[in-house]
């Protein structure tokens, strides 16, 4: 039977951490890090996340400042918002609240986001830090927080087979990377693998980040494998579920992450620690 890993409660101990630092730093330097968050348009799901993530704001120190726009916004409006989130020295971190209208292209928004204050890890110049190593630039925050949970399983990392399930941009990729970086021999795996069950019961380390419900199944995760599910996926009876098939697969693995309760939690608290490093960041540079 698998350990399960408890996302809130490793988010909880991490946030307790950042707190302190944001304590220092307002007592050291009077500094309090500073949060922008830009919400175009009315859509209810991107109108909770933002709230959730202004709350973790509060509840470590993190002035967090909401600007909500209409959906109808020209791009070149939007554009000029973040021009200016880019020079206010009191805004450390911007995150850009996607999806985003279909007349905007988001691309070029995230683009238009300082790199100094990209919290989210997507501006290309943080992409490329990451390719080529060391640890200057910002990541993204759901596989940051992937690699916290996968050091509180103290699990080695260092030669193990990693299998990667999905290919985006916003955490196949960059966790893929960070496998890599750690020293796992990485295999990533999408949609159009073969053999995608051969692939997954050679990981030690597996990842599933494809956004399909259950698709990995559970007699395919290799005993004694740690196994970290992204997947948000909604069945038709509302209930949440991950791309591995839980139960079964719980049966076989080490360790394995919940869904709701596992990936969820660490990423609203990696914003938070981007948004404290953006802010400690800033103090180096004007120095």
């Amino acid at each position: 039977m698998a350990n399960i890993i408890d996302g809130k409660a490793v988010a909880k101990e991490i946030q307790k951490q950042i707190k302190e630092e944001v304590d220092g730093l307002e007592r050291r330097w009077g500094l309090t890090p500073g949060l922008a968050v830009v919400l175009v348009g009315e859509d209810p799901a991107s109108q909770v996340y933002v709230k959730n993530k202004e709350k973790a704001c509060r509840e470590v120190g993190i002035k967090s400042v909401e600007h909500v726009l209409p959906a109808t916004i020209s791009e070149k409006d939007l554009l000029a918002v973040i021009n200016q989130l880019n020079k206010n020295k009191s805004v450390h971190g911007i995150l850009i609240q996607l999806p985003l209208p279909a007349h905007i292209h988001g691309e070029k928004i995230l683009d238009a986001v300082s790199p100094h204050k990209d919290v989210d890890g997507f501006h290309p110049v943080n992409q490329g830090r990451l390719l080529l190593g060391g640890g200057t630039g910002f990541r993204p925050c759901t596989p940051l927080g992937i690699m916290s949970l996968l050091e509180s399983t103290r699990s080695e990392i260092k030669g193990k087979k990693a299998v990667v399930v999905g290919r985006s941009n916003i955490v196949g990729k960059p966790v893929a990377l960070m496998l890599l970086e750690k020293h796992a021999t990485v295999t990533l795996c999408h949609s159009r693998t073969a053999n995608l069950r051969e692939e997954v019961a050679r990981a030690d380390i597996l990842v599933a980040a494809i956004g399909k419900a259950g698709l990995i199944r559970g007699d395919w995760v290799k005993p004694g494998a740690v196994v970290i599910d992204v997947g948000m996926n909604r069945l038709p009876s509302g209930k949440l579920c991950g791309d591995v098939e839980f139960d079964a697969a719980k049966e076989r693995a080490a360790a394995i992450t919940p869904v709701p309760g596992g990936v969820g939690p660490m990423t609203i608290c990696m914003l938070l620690f981007n948004t404290l490093k953006a802010a400690k960041d800033s103090l180096q540079r004007e120095r």
